[in-house]
């Protein structure tokens, strides 16, 4: 009797257990999905209506059921985009799906240390990377990352979102290699434009006494000409502005690895050195890499490229010549962290390189260059060409942060960073991240009613955006091959120019040697899957400025007249073309 009432004592209580691992499981069901509920309505500011984001939410909690209480992390530089993304689209994401997961944000220069460690060891640090499309040479060349289409046709076809809608990102060219594949997945990007005190311009008073001097109106620069002669009129003419002195130019020299970004992001492209191709040169790049049959085959204009060219040595002495003449005495010892606060202080005219990532610092409540409404006394426009430049060109650089995954990374954490790398740029979101770290990567978010209704808060950003202009803006492209080793080299060189150690000429001489020693060094250890370099001989400079295109022989007018445009005619223009 003992025995039959503990058997029945037993199965009793395996009864109950059993009864009381249903309700479990479908509560924990109940649990991402009402989870997906409540961020449906979270997200609000979406091109998405609540249902239909209800039902994108949905999908991702139904997708990481296979991993949830995994253990991921990723990794991003620090700028405002990704410490939305580390905070509420991280939160979210694990509230919705079970996946614990860990976005950590740390300095640009360190995000590529970890990713050369993991490349190079194929020891798994983190499980996926937003990592600057500038690396796409790399990427292509090395092997090491997974491309994105691949992933998306094999081992993460059902865990991709049907909702992605790829044909709506404006950045995938930057990310696609010459092979076809999509390499990287862009979750952020931003340009860098002409910035200028539009309130100062349009004075009457201040455009009278330009066209005095110069000959023609006060607007914005189209060559840098014009942008020379505006910094020397604020600077050498006008002094001062309600008492406080006042500056046609800003920048920085410091010797630091920021000064490197100031040429590699595109400086050269600005002046016209590289070839015409978008969204890169070719055979020339920006960087005054000639590539041949997809290999590069030399930096330095005796193989071909153009880094030590005329139109090189050109931008070079123009940077440095402005920085001494028109922008604030300081700007000589700043970094680029350090100068990009500047014209928000209230004494700078213009900067012909200003990076949008800083818009929303520039419109703060309380600066002196935003009004009292909260629009902006400024605006930004496209940066000013150089002589060397022509139509078909590059005309600036575009930052594009990605999504990148290594097959050094195990297939299940790549798969489920790859549900958090969707989740960060799903149409749910996206509308959202973009107000708020002003980082646009879809086109229906930027031609949202959203975005049209911000517009005037943000100095020209949507209609740059919205326009055709836009192409014209990219990224470091494929002919780079190793992104990494050749960018450390920019500002040591650069910095022997801005420290009067060598001349322009003579720093450009020295970068293009070292550049084209690292691709040497890269060919004959042949550790490059595809288009690995194979450098020219060396062959007299004359040769190759002789040929058509990069590298171009020396203009005999470096300085043609000054160009301007009105800036609501500049408007004007691109709504004509947007609507042709």
């Amino acid at each position: 009797m003992f025995n039959n009432n503990k058997h029945s004592t037993l199965l009793l209580g395996a009864l109950i257990a059993a009864l009381a691992a249903g309700p479990v499981s479908l509560a924990h069901a109940d649990q991402y999905e009402d989870a997906a509920r409540k961020w449906a309505k979270e997200f609000s500011t979406s091109t998405l209506s609540e249902e239909e984001r209800l039902e994108e939410l949905l999908w991702f909690a139904r997708a990481a059921e296979q991993f949830r209480d995994m253990d991921i992390n990723v990794v991003s530089e620090t700028i405002a985009t990704h410490e939305y993304e580390s905070s509420r689209l991280a939160q979210a994401f694990r509230e919705i799906t079970g996946i614990n997961l860990t976005h950590t944000l740390i300095q640009e220069g360190d995000v590529i240390e970890k990713l050369q460690t993991q490349m190079q060891s194929g020891r798994n640090i983190y499980d996926g990377y937003i990592n600057d499309s500038d690396l796409i040479g790399t990427h292509w060349r090395y092997g090491k990352v997974v491309p994105i289409s691949d992933m998306m046709e094999n081992e993460a076809k059902e865990l991709t979102l049907p909702t992605l809608d790829l044909d709506d990102f404006i950045g995938l060219d930057f990310t696609t290699a010459p092979d076809g594949k999509l390499y990287q997945l862009p979750t952020q990007q931003f340009a860098n434009l002409y910035w200028f005190r539009a309130d100062w311009f349009e004075r009457d008073d201040l455009k009278e006494q330009f066209q005095e001097i110069y000959g023609y109106e006060l607007g914005v620069p189209v060559n840098w000409s014009a942008y020379e002669d505006i910094a020397e009129f604020f600077t050498e003419h006008v002094k001062e502005i309600d008492g406080e002195r006042v500056y046609g130019h800003m920048d920085y020299g410091k010797k630091d690895p920021s000064l490197g970004w100031r040429f590699t992001d595109a400086w050269f492209s600005m002046a016209g050195a590289g070839d015409t191709g978008l969204p890169n040169g070719l055979p020339v790049d920006e960087w005054g890499i000639r590539v041949e049959e997809c290999h590069p085959v030399g930096s330095s204009v005796t193989r071909g490229g153009a880094v030590n060219g005329p139109a090189a040595v050109y931008a070079t002495t123009k940077y440095l010549d402005w920085m001494k003449k028109y922008a604030p005495p300081e700007a000589q010892g700043m970094t680029f962290s350090e100068a990009g606060p500047v014209p928000a202080q209230g004494n700078v005219a213009q900067q012909i390189f200003w990076y949008t990532a800083f818009t929303a610092s520039m419109v703060e409540d309380g600066l002196p260059v935003v009004n009292e409404d909260g629009t902006p006394k400024w605006r930004m426009a496209p940066s000013p060409h150089g002589p060397y430049w022509e139509e078909g060109m590059k005309l600036g650089y575009q930052d594009v942060g990605s999504w990148t995954f290594l097959d050094s990374t195990p297939e299940e954490r790549r798969l489920a960073a790859w549900l958090y790398a969707q989740f960060t740029v799903a149409k749910t979101v996206s509308l959202e991240k973009t107000l708020k770290g002003l980082t646009p990567i879809r086109e229906s978010d930027i031609n949202s009613d959203a975005m049209t209704e911000a517009a005037p808060r943000l100095g020209g950003l949507v209609e740059f955006y919205r326009s055709p202009a836009r192409v014209q803006w990219s990224p470091t492209g494929t002919n780079v091959p190793d992104y990494p080793k050749l960018a450390q080299l920019w500002w040591q060189y650069i910095s022997q120019a801005a420290s009067g150690e060598a001349s322009p000429q003579e720093a450009l001489d020295g970068l293009a040697e070292a550049q084209d020693s690292i691709m040497m060094r890269l060919e004959r250890a042949n550790v490059m899957e595809t288009c690995g370099p194979k450098l020219n001989e060396p062959r007299d400079a004359q040769y190759w400025l002789d040929q058509p295109g990069a590298p171009k022989p020396k203009l005999d007018n470096e300085k043609p007249q000054g160009e301007t445009v009105p800036y609501e005619e500049l408007l004007k223009t691109w709504q004509e073309e947007r609507e042709s």
